[in-house]
């Protein structure tokens, strides 16, 4: 490969020379169109293509699209090495076998993660890369519409792939469809493939190696009819009105009829496989292969109440690729006591079929029939597969194979089957009052009454309770008191404990050398925590504010402006640099100064500048800026002695390279000179002048810098500063280089011992007094403003189950980030009384029991899921991991992976006092 010049854009590649049609900046720019483009007429059918990321970055590099940066994407603009044309198209890294596939249709592994692994394109844009670059192999996949309520669009990356078993003769064959196929289109592929009539074959669905129901031909799609990724068909062909089974017997199709009951165990249609048979004239009879096996999903002839099994409760949950998020939270669900008892009797009245925030009862109707299997059928595991099918229609973010959060399905679950099963089907509208000194008594009664008008169902009466907000204006002190409903509580993890950082601070002024501090924060803390501290060590004065960016490989990657952005996200062995700047008016330039060398070697080197202007107009205002701002680091036979402002014990600080001053030293304030803006009063421009040149906002284009450049003053300015042997010569340029990392590890670093914290210190945190986020700001009635007013929160009304979630992951556009801190949680007697505000005796008891806990194991983009589960009648708690199902002590449940908390009220005797729990430990 050799290095384009300017005259032109030829490059060498393995299969010879290629005449680039445009300049990197021009590519960019034509697939963003063609990206804009499909984006505005996305459809069902639309193609897109996988491309390997490892390659499509390289790409991004080579056009600079990699977000995130400021200026210089990489170092492309300047050094040909990293940001060099890529080679051709190379996908061998996410398909199996990589390198040495040959199949006409390669498969994408199945590990594979978008954004991490791969990016996705359209049509267009792969075949202008795959003119530019050749390469492949191409990976085309099909866009689909999912979600039943409200449509979304996405890419099918991984289409459903199904073991075709042959009865007549045992052989396997894979077929890959879109799930959004019907049957109708899997019958022509099979019998295309086996070159059969249509009339003559039966396609059995042979999940788990057992026949469940027969695939009728029909516009259902495969998806509707519940098959799964990876999951076994059976083919069997009728010979003289015989089906051929594996054993070459004949077996007669006996056609029978429909069951006479129209009514399933919730009161509706009768389902097959959790849908309607009413498409096909006719079902055939379930094979006598089909035993009692636990993950039949067939419905009920009728609603009437059920018994608990013998071992009711028992049964795990089959996993249907990646579904263990899905079985802990179900799991937690179905060993709620009311809610077990709720469904396993006859519900059917208060199914909401109206509702159109509800899914026609469809959600209630299918996890009651889940919940039944769960309680009925022993410890044979079940396949959720109806249920998965359901919420794949109605809530499409959980469907396909990828894993998801426990705690975001169980949110969908509850609000959904409050939904379905509300009891109001004409909800009045009442207007939202503030309280306006009402006693607070007064005040949630009504707000509760409202809800309760609107919204009455099982899952109010059993899981919501009512929390008391009130937020004061900052200026005028108004207090809006509300009282709300909720469902959960997400109670956040306070950590205790902290980790050093280092910051090189820089002067924004030109006023002294860069200073290095080592300051102590909250590990878990924001840089809100980080900008306090290294204020606090170097003296900030009230008239100035420090800005914090990343510095990477001689650039600004990013400021960090936003306060508060996890300080988790920073790692190690980054370079933190914080820029000491004047508070000014709104209309101040940002200026950054970036330096390079000179034309033999334009790569960028040393740290940054930055500063901040008023009135900038022209290229001299630039000049004089940044002759300011190197003039610390003139050398003592060009330096002029004036007084400084430095640090007074973290780090040094100097009139002259060497010499130490503290905080009482001069302060040299904005607007007096420094030694190298006198040096510069009485010279001529030419006797001062730098190579700068201007960049703009991506760093595409430079611009050479002269006395007279028109400048647009407001927001950021970047201009480079290129080194001759005369700025050499002049600043000693060692302090703008190799800065210290956050933290240095030392090679015996001692191993920090796992935090821990209790349960009532996240409720504590949860509950404390905190100002609002500026994107969340408050609208004041009195001041008729947005204002950044001060919230609190209490709990008022307690719910009989009461559900924790402890928010483990933290997620930002840099890192997502996942807290391993052990909680110590009550198991028995978690007593909230003097947590609740409100003085109302009839709600009952404020003590609570543990009886599940969903468990989330392992790190981010990854991990698993299990439950731990308490039988209320047998006293004994039970650990869930998917099918599998076995006993657990009760000294084993408290672990660093609890991530949902389940509790239910311990009842109070007819004397006050709480009643015994499951097993007595003592009062609270």
């Amino acid at each position: 490969m050799t290095i384009p010049d300017s005259s032109g854009y030829n490059y060498m590649m393995e299969n010879g020379s290629i005449d680039l049609p445009c300049k990197p900046e021009e590519e960019r720019r034509i697939v963003q169109d063609l990206t804009a483009k499909a984006e505005t007429s996305l459809r069902e059918g639309n193609l897109y293509y996988v491309i390997s990321k490892r390659w499509f970055s390289v790409w991004e590099r080579y056009t600079l699209q990699v977000d995130g940066a400021s200026l210089f994407e990489s170092e492309s603009l300047i050094s040909t090495d990293s940001g060099a044309r890529p080679g051709p198209i190379d996908n061998s890294d996410i398909i199996a076998n990589g390198k040495d596939n040959k199949d006409d249709d390669p498969q994408l592994l199945r590990t594979l993660e978008e954004g991490r692994d791969y990016a996705l394109v359209p049509q267009e844009v792969w075949e202008k890369l795959l003119e530019w670059y050749k390469g492949g192999p191409p990976l085309p996949r099909k866009m689909i519409s999912q979600g039943e309520q409200h449509k979304q669009f996405s890419v099918e990356v991984f289409p459903l792939c199904l073991c075709l078993i042959d009865s007549r003769d045992k052989s396997e064959v894979i077929i890959r469809s879109s799930k959004k196929d019907s049957l109708h289109d899997l019958y022509e592929r099979v019998c295309q493939l086996k070159g059969i009539v249509q009339e003559k074959a039966h396609i059995w669905d042979f999940f788990n190696k057992r026949k469940h129901t027969v695939l009728i031909p029909s516009n259902q799609t495969l998806e509707e009819s519940n098959l799964q990724m990876d999951q076994d068909i059976l083919l069997e062909v009728l010979v003289d009105g015989f089906d051929m089974d594996s054993t070459g017997n004949g077996l007669a199709l006996v056609p029978v009829e429909p069951p006479t009951s129209s009514v399933t165990i919730a009161g509706g249609p009768s389902l097959s496989n959790g849908y309607s048979t009413g498409y096909g004239s006719k079902i055939y009879q379930r094979s006598n292969l089909s035993s009692t096996f636990g993950d039949m999903e067939d419905g009920y002839d009728s609603l009437r109440p059920i018994q608990r099994g013998e071992k009711g409760g028992m049964a795990g949950l089959q996993n249907l690729g990646n579904t263990c998020f899905m079985n802990s939270s179900i799991q937690c669900l179905v060993h709620t006591p009311p809610l077990a008892e709720y469904f396993l009797e006859d519900y059917s009245e208060e199914i909401n079929r109206q509702n159109p925030l509800g899914m026609n009862g469809e959600l209630a109707l299918a996890f009651g029939e889940l919940l039944r299997k769960l309680w009925s059928s022993g410890s044979t595991p079940v396949a959720p597969r109806a249920f998965k099918g359901k919420l794949a229609r109605f809530a499409p973010q959980f469907s396909g194979y990828n894993q998801h959060d426990s705690q975001e399905l169980l949110a969908f679950l509850l609000d959904g089957l409050h939904e379905d099963l509300n009891r109001v089907k004409q909800k009045p509208y009442f207007e939202t009052k503030d309280s306006d000194g009402q006693p607070d008594d007064e005040v949630a009664e009504e707000f509760w009454r409202y809800h309760k008008a609107r919204n009455d169902s099982v899952i109010v009466d059993v899981c919501q309770g009512q929390y008391k907000s009130t937020l004061v204006c900052p200026v005028c002190c108004k207090i809006s008191i509300t009282f709300d409903p909720f469902m959960y509580l997400s109670l956040p993890l306070p950590s205790v404990a902290t980790r050093t950082m280092t910051v090189t601070m820089f002067y924004g002024n030109g006023s002294g050398l860069p200073i290095p501090f080592t300051v102590t924060v909250l590990k878990q803390g924001c840089c809100k925590d980080l900008i306090q501290a290294v204020s606090a060590a170097c003296c900030l004065q009230s008239d100035e504010y420090l800005l914090l960016a990343e510095v990477y490989e001689n650039r600004i990657y990013k400021y960090l402006e936003n306060p508060s952005e996890a300080l988790i996200s920073i790692k190690d062995d980054e370079h933190i640099v914080a820029y000491r700047l004047p508070k000014r008016g709104a209309e101040v330039t940002r200026l950054e100064i970036c330096h390079r060398h000179d034309e033999s070697n334009r790569k960028l080197f040393l740290t940054p500048l930055v500063t901040s202007l008023e009135d900038l107009q022209c290229g001299a205002d630039i000049e004089l800026a940044v002759n300011r701002m190197l003039s610390p680091l003139r050398r003592k036979a060009f330096f002029s002695p004036a007084p400084v402002h430095s640090g007074q014990e973290n780090g040094y600080a100097l009139d002259a390279p060497g010499e130490r001053n503290d905080c009482s030293s001069t302060v040299l304030r904005p607007g007096i000179q420094s030694a190298g803006d006198r040096e510069l009063e009485g010279k001529s421009i030419s006797e001062l002048s730098l190579r700068l040149f201007l960049a703009n906002d991506r760093g595409l284009s430079f611009r050479p810098i002269v006395k007279e450049s028109p400048i647009k003053p407001g927001g950021l300015v970047k201009v480079i500063l290129e080194w001759t042997d005369k700025e050499h010569e002049l600043y000693d340029a060692s302090f703008l280089r190799d800065l210290p990392e956050v933290h240095k590890t030392g090679v015996a670093a001692k191993k920090t011992k796992q935090e821990a914290i209790s349960l009532f210190s996240c409720l504590d945190a949860f509950l404390k007094e905190e100002p609002l986020g500026p994107d969340d700001m408050w609208y004041c009635p009195r001041c008729k403003e947005h204002r950044q007013a001060t919230k609190k929160l209490d709990l008022w009304r307690l719910p009989d189950v009461l559900v924790f979630h402890l928010k483990r992951f933290s997620y930002s556009r840099w890192l997502k980030n996942k807290l391993d801190t052990f909680v110590n949680f009550p198991i028995y007697n978690l007593d909230l009384s003097k947590y609740v505000k409100s003085n109302d005796a009839s709600e009952g008891s404020h003590v609570y029991e543990l009886y599940a806990i969903s468990n989330h194991y392992g790190g981010l983009g990854g991990g698993h899921y299990s439950a731990y589960c308490k039988l209320i009648d047998d006293n004994r708690w039970y650990h869930f991991d998917d099918a599998h199902v076995s006993p657990v002590s009760e000294s084993e449940i408290k672990t660093s992976a609890a991530y949902v908390l389940f509790y239910r009220r311990v009842k109070c005797q007819t004397n006050g006092t709480v009643g015994e729990t499951s097993q007595s430990h003592g009062a609270c």
